[in-house]
């Protein structure tokens, strides 16, 4: 945790931390109030009508526009902004206000990319959020993610075709070279909020930064959106008139503060910001700041009742589909086989009947591997474990087509347009086997690389088996051999010729 150490009036040394938690922290379906979002604190921002701003509009005259115009152009010119949000921002200027109020939060961090802002949102990922103050013309504010993607396309022209500047440093730099504006707006307040120490060092007392201006702090919303609007002249527009950065053309005098937004306080001190007045809890109160109305209070009940519905019919409709994807299948049934009359009752055997029509299938399974004993009244007594075995149907072979049926068949039953991954059987194995024959005949070599067995070659093999011991040669010719066991009265196995 970073402390800071600084020095008031009185002479006293004062320790403050100066590490917060920027971003709004609440639970799904639980409301954003003035309050979170300091409503007074924007409402102020977007109501300023001091034109001070160059019009950063691609095709017009650098005019001076108020900032509320200013951010909602941005907003307007982004590439990530559809034409849906366009036709809406320009039919409804209420509705782009609201945007514009919500997409700053999310400019300087307070919203994440975790929320949404319409109840039936489905994604696990994000919570919903109703926000009663800004969603008094369309309950669809966006949710976060398309805000924030939607703030990261909105850049000039030329920075669209190069990089935009990424540091307070750099967009001095564009204005010291004569470039004006340096940046785009939407930019300029990510820089400012990445870079909020820096400007909390040379523009603020010890005891806030930036950031500052949009957290629930004692300081009225006036005051801080003045310094906000202040910050964003002198950083947009002329940061040398204050006396902070000195220009290189510029000669020793001192230039006069131009910023439309300077106090007496600013004009009294160089560079920093307007004079920030620090009040007491009880003072605070007495502002009446941020105080939500019962009829927003009210909708924004309404907004989470309605989301926690939806999250419970979805739930409900997510158990229903599970249950029929996994609808119960007719079990394998095991039974056992009645004993039969007429003969001695022996081990039960275990038969699996499959529910169904049709032709029962039967499996055998013995119990026990007790031998039966047979009666001796045939000629021979044995004791044989002799178990029951039931055979199955097989079905009969069909067969084999001519090439001349096959193709007939095929002409007159198979549709061209159908795909035929699925229909493969032996008639078409076989048919594919004589095609290749033919092709190895007229090309004179065996397939490379080697085929598999064809039902051809496996019917083949079954009919000519080798023996390893058929047909066995003779170490001589066979004339020559029976000569000699004509010849020979006894011979020994152990001779060469022995057979």
């Amino acid at each position: 945790m970073d402390m800071t150490q600084n020095q008031d009036a009185s002479g006293s040394n004062i320790q403050f931390s100066i590490k917060k938690i920027l971003p709004i922290k609440k639970s799904d379906a639980e409301m954003l109030t003035r309050d979170d979002i300091q409503f007074d604190l924007l409402d102020a921002i977007f109501s300023d009508q001091t034109k001070a701003f160059t019009d950063q509009t691609g095709g017009k005259s650098a005019g001076k526009i108020a900032f509320s115009q200013l951010y909602i152009n941005a907003l307007y010119q982004s590439n990530k902004c559809s034409k849906v949000l366009k036709d809406k921002m320009k039919e409804t200027p209420a509705f782009a206000i609201e945007l514009a109020k919500i997409s700053l939060l999310a400019n300087v961090g307070r919203i994440n990319t975790t929320m949404a802002f319409f109840p039936e949102m489905k994604t696990a990922l994000r919570t919903y959020h109703p926000v009663p103050s800004l969603q008094k013309t369309d309950g669809n504010l966006q949710d976060a993610p398309r805000i924030k993607n939607c703030l990261k396309a909105a850049l000039l022209p030329s920075e669209a075709r190069g990089s935009p500047p990424t540091s307070l440093g750099d967009v001095i730099e564009k204005l010291r070279n004569g470039q004006r504006p340096p940046t785009s707006i939407v930019n300029l307040i990510f820089i400012m909020s990445n870079q909020t120490t820096l400007l909390g060092r040379q523009h603020f007392n010890a005891r806030l930064d930036f950031l500052d201006i949009f957290m629930p702090v004692n300081i009225p919303s006036p005051s801080r959106a003045r310094a906000f609007l202040w910050l964003v002249y002198h950083y947009l527009e002329d940061p040398f008139s204050s006396g902070t950065h000195a220009s290189s053309s510029s000669s020793s005098r001192p230039t006069a503060d131009t910023n439309p937004f300077s106090d007496d306080y600013a004009r009294e001190h160089p560079g920093m910001v307007p004079y920030l007045p620090m009040l007491r809890d009880d003072e605070m109160r007495a502002l009446n700041e941020n105080i939500d109305p019962p009829e927003e209070i009210e909708w924004g009940n309404q907004m989470c009742a309605q989301r926690t519905g939806f999250l419970q019919r979805l739930v409900n409709n997510t158990e229903t589909e599970k249950k029929i994807k996994n609808v119960f299948k007719p079990p394998v049934v095991l039974t056992l086989a009645p004993a039969t009359e007429g003969r001695r009752a022996r081990a039960p055997r275990q038969v699996y009947e499959a529910e169904g029509g049709g032709e029962t299938f039967r499996h055998y399974a013995p119990q026990s591997t007790t031998p039966r004993k047979i009666s001796n009244t045939s000629t021979e007594s044995s004791s044989i474990v002799s178990p029951r075995v039931e055979f199955i149907d097989q079905p009969p072979v069909r067969p084999q087509r001519s090439m001349l049926e096959h193709a007939f068949h095929i002409v007159s039953t198979t549709d061209p347009l159908a795909s035929s991954d699925e229909e493969y059987d032996e008639h078409i194995a076989l048919d594919y086997d004589r095609r290749l024959r033919v092709l190895n005949r007229l090309r004179g070599r065996a397939p490379t690389p080697e085929r598999a067995q064809s039902p051809i070659d496996r019917y083949e093999s079954r009919r000519r088996r080798h023996h390893p011991y058929r047909f066995r040669r003779a170490s001589h010719p066979r004339p020559h051999r029976l000569g000699s066991l004509a010849a020979t009265t006894s011979r020994a196995p152990s001779d060469r010729d022995y057979d």
